[in-house]
């Protein structure tokens, strides 16, 4: 079979889809995985062939937005780059596509690949990363700024997608998305991402039940797999600096506030603080060293690119920004986790994980070093929430998940 994926954003995007498109590629199958030449060494490791989606300067560019990181200006960003990159992208993935054989599998925020299947019927898959984006009424997701949901009735919580709909999301994808659409002759659409965008086929959940539980009103055709846990880690070793460290002393806090994330000066200050407070070793995880305290103290090391899935077994706790992978990684480690949410999904994953008790949400646009302490001390004393991670360690398979995922995939194709 012929798969095409597509993967708009970051890491944490990029990732996922990678993983499924190296599981596919395994099994023989040609796959195409449509990305920014940002990632193409991921792409490449993942044995898959890229679809070059604009340049690597036009995510370095979205990367460094003031906005990228604001709780609502960041969600308008987003969309914009997705009305942004439509165009090309149908273009790749229309030169691209054989009707009959080829199987899209389409991040959440592309809507090229829904046109693609209204025009020639291919199958299609879309694909979602984290709970929020499956919209739910009976189990809304925490939004910054949003009532908490005994406050808010059915009726309110459907006046708020409407709002968000026509007065946020439609403003922003739906002018371009209906220009192409008109273009093809298709009638113009509303309500992108709520109502038209999901495919009817199938959506792919790339998370557990026990970490969402399905509500009764997310679509029927929807799927979960748990968390694919990628990072290309088993062909990757520890870097030999983080392999020292690690092994010079206790396990220590991690701290990684997102690989995309170049606005975390406020955020690693916080940390050297915490660990100078609380007598613990850290690792201050990110590729741009510009953002750290000029003088770090014995015991706090920075480090660039390390793989998650081999560095957090060896940590005593994570503290990160909310994404979705992250928070599969931490969970799979059996680690807690603190959780500093700045926009998009992190603030509902962060209360997910408190309900699971493995976790704790530091709130606020700017954080500090008592108040990392103050989550982190409960965290790493508390039996209960040792035993809580190591519960659901046990539960998390990142190779049952892709090929789950791959098996939903196959099935779409016949």
């Amino acid at each position: 079979m012929h798969f095409i994926l597509t993967g708009l954003g970051s890491y944490g995007d990029v990732l996922p889809m990678a993983g499924l498109a190296a599981t596919l590629a395994e099994r023989g199958h040609r796959v195409q995985l449509a990305v920014n030449p940002y990632f193409e060494g991921v792409v490449a490791a993942a044995g898959a062939e890229m679809l070059p989606l604009g340049d690597a300067d036009d995510y370095r560019r979205l990367m460094n937005h003031p906005d990228l990181w604001h709780p609502t200006r960041g969600m308008r960003l987003v969309f914009g780059y997705a009305a942004q990159t439509l165009s090309d992208l149908y273009a790749s993935l229309a030169a691209e596509t054989v009707p009959g054989e080829t199987v899209l599998a389409a991040h959440g925020l592309d809507c090229a690949s829904r046109v693609l299947q209204e025009q020639h019927g291919n199958p299609l898959a879309t694909v979602h990363f984290a709970p929020i984006s499956l919209c739910s009424v009976l189990d809304p997701p925490a939004f910054f700024g949003a009532p908490p949901r005994w406050l808010s009735p059915l009726w309110f919580r459907r006046l708020a997608y409407w709002a968000a709909d026509r007065m946020v999301i439609d403003r922003h994808i739906a002018p371009a998305l209906n220009a192409l659409r008109g273009d093809l002759g298709l009638p113009p659409v509303k309500r992108v991402f709520t109502q038209w965008a999901p495919s009817p086929q199938r959506v792919i959940a790339l998370f557990p039940e026990w970490f969402a539980p399905p509500p009764a009103d997310w679509l029927p055709q929807t799927r979960l797999t748990g968390f694919p846990l990628y990072d290309a880690a088993p062909a990757v070793a520890l870097p030999a600096d983080a392999e020292r460290f690690l092994a010079a002393g206790d396990p220590p806090i991690v701290f990684a506030p997102g690989s995309a994330n170049v606005q975390a000066a406020e955020f690693f200050a916080a940390a050297v603080d915490a660990c100078q407070r609380l007598g613990r070793r850290g690792m201050l995880v990110t590729k741009y060293h510009e953002q750290l305290p000029a003088d770090l103290p014995d015991g706090v090391q920075p480090f660039g690119f390390v793989p998650f899935s081999r560095l957090f077994p060896r940590a005593a706790a994570v503290v990160h920004h909310g994404g979705i992978g992250t928070c599969g990684q931490s969970l799979a480690a059996g680690v807690p986790q603190v959780i500093t949410p700045l926009a998009y999904d992190q603030l509902d994953n962060g209360r997910r994980l408190e309900r699971l008790g493995v976790g704790r949400i530091v709130a606020g646009k700017s954080v500090t070093g008592p108040q990392l302490v103050a989550a982190l001390q409960p965290l790493l004393q508390s039996k209960e929430v040792g035993a809580a991670c190591r519960t659901l360690a046990a539960k998390c398979n990142g190779v049952a998940a892709r090929n789950a995922a791959c098996d939903l995939l196959e099935e779409l194709g016949g």
